[in-house]
């Protein structure tokens, strides 16, 4: 409402009438881009309005900047800056006062969420690739021989930073880090390409510690990279399994009964031959049905630095207590489950897997590792478990640092259900009977 006087005189008398009209509100000619550039500088700074509580600053260097005149919660009056114009189209301004309005709708004050998102970029230009991959870098370093810190550094430096090293971390995905790593594939080096990967993955799972990402797009590019060289690990495939275990059962008539169970274990369990070998009876509790393997004898337990000091846990499924009761008929009263044949205060060679395979006619075609990669293969894709509960069972860890204690408490039940699952599907199809994928309850 505004107020007009009326002045007037009736009789010699000067009267003054108020009167209170609405105020009309000022139209405003919306901007166009041809009056922006014609625009020009005065001795003093002035405005183009567009409406909306939007203008143009002309100021008189020349320099053109956007505005917005916005009214707080509280009543006071701030300004909002929007850039500088042709940087930001008058399109974009528009958007930017649409973006305004939507969230004071909403309840929300624009120039504090200004101040955020400003806050929020700053954050992430600091926090590139390269600089948290730097920093994970050396927070491991501590732990790690020098020629590794110096080889997973070099890896990264030649193979990403070229490439991702000046992106915030938040802004890599999965379709860019994919092609990070099929660069490094080009070049015909896939065992470096996984290597990379892994260290990228450290690189993610850091970042996600510190806050600054939600998730690892590594694991997604499962299927998508070039399978790494088995190498001298040589494995069998999960369809070859029905031909293998006959010709298992073939040639056990001709084992030792301590060797033909050694076979039967590293089937059932798919621990690492070394793991296996030198098991002694006292880690085994055949009552309580228990085999706890101390963090000492585990591969990530023998490492120099930092050893993971985590015991492993392995689910025997019930075919495999059976055969440790046989078993402990003919050894129990010894140390080790398999004694070396001259030395019984030893354990068996490590070569009595590969020679029991050898007289099975698979030489160079499946070793001790493979039994592994052949579990693995069957208990996903055949079963349909989760990948990280084959992994703990595998005794591979989460490679976190900040895993342990997860680690320690996880999967247990799950992993006692996946063995028995297992070993029963291995049954099955030593029987002759139809495979059909076992359904469970995932955790």
């Amino acid at each position: 409402m505004t107020s007009r006087i009326f002045r007037g005189m009736v009789g010699g008398t000067i009267y003054a009438l108020k009167s209170h009209a609405p105020k009309m509100p000022k139209l405003v000619t919306p901007l166009t881009d041809i009056k922006l550039r014609n625009a020009k500088p005065a001795d003093k700074a002035y405005k183009l309005a567009d409406g909306g509580g939007l203008y143009v600053e002309v100021m008189p260097n020349g320099s053109k900047f956007w505005r917005m005149k916005v009214r707080q919660a509280n009543g006071k009056e701030s300004r909002l800056t929007f850039g500088a114009y042709p940087d930001v189209s008058l399109a974009g301004a528009r958007a930017e006062r649409s973006k305004t309005k939507q969230l004071q709708a909403s309840g929300v004050d624009p120039a504090q969420s200004k101040r955020v998102e400003k806050l929020q970029k700053k954050v992430a230009a600091e926090n590139t690739f390269e600089v948290l991959a730097r920093e994970w870098h050396a927070n491991k370093a501590e732990t790690w021989k020098p020629n590794t810190a110096k080889e997973a550094l070099a890896r990264l430096e030649n193979d990403v930073f070229k490439r991702i090293g000046n992106r915030p971390i938040s802004e890599v995905d999965a379709p860019l880090m994919l092609d990070v790593l099929r660069q490094v594939e080009k070049r015909g080096a896939v065992d470096m390409a996984a290597r990379v990967g892994a260290h990228c993955s450290a690189v993610f799972r850091f970042a996600i510690a510190k806050g600054l990402v939600k998730y690892n797009p590594i694991p997604d590019l499962r299927g998508a990279l070039k399978p790494r060289a088995r190498g001298h690990h040589a494995a069998i495939g999960t369809d070859e399994l029905p031909e293998f275990l006959a010709a298992l059962a073939k040639a056990e008539a001709g084992m030792f009964l301590p060797t033909r169970i050694m076979m039967r274990l590293m089937l059932l369990v798919f621990v690492r031959t070394s793991e296996l070998i030198e098991t002694r009876w006292e880690e085994i509790d055949l009552a309580n049905e228990a085999w706890v393997i101390p963090w000492q004898r585990m591969k990530m337990g023998k490492k120099q630095v930092n050893p993971r000091k985590l015991d492993h846990y392995v689910h025997l499924p019930r075919q495999g207590w059976t055969l440790l009761r046989e078993l402990h008929k003919l050894t129990g009263h010894g140390v080790y489950l398999f004694p070396n044949r001259t030395d019984h205060e030893k354990p068996a060679s490590n070569g009595a897997i590969l020679m029991a395979l050898r007289r099975m006619g698979y030489q160079g075609r499946h070793t001790g590792h493979g039994f592994r990669s052949l579990a693995m293969g069957i208990i996903k894709a055949r079963l349909g478990y989760r990948h990280e509960v084959v992994n703990r069972q595998l005794a591979h860890g989460s490679n976190d640092e900040y895993g342990e204690a997860y680690d320690r408490e996880q999967f247990q039940e799950e992993r006692k259900v996946m063995m028995q699952a297992y070993a029963d599907y291995i049954e099955m199809v030593e029987n002759g009977g139809n495979v059909i994928p076992v359904s469970f309850k995932r955790a």
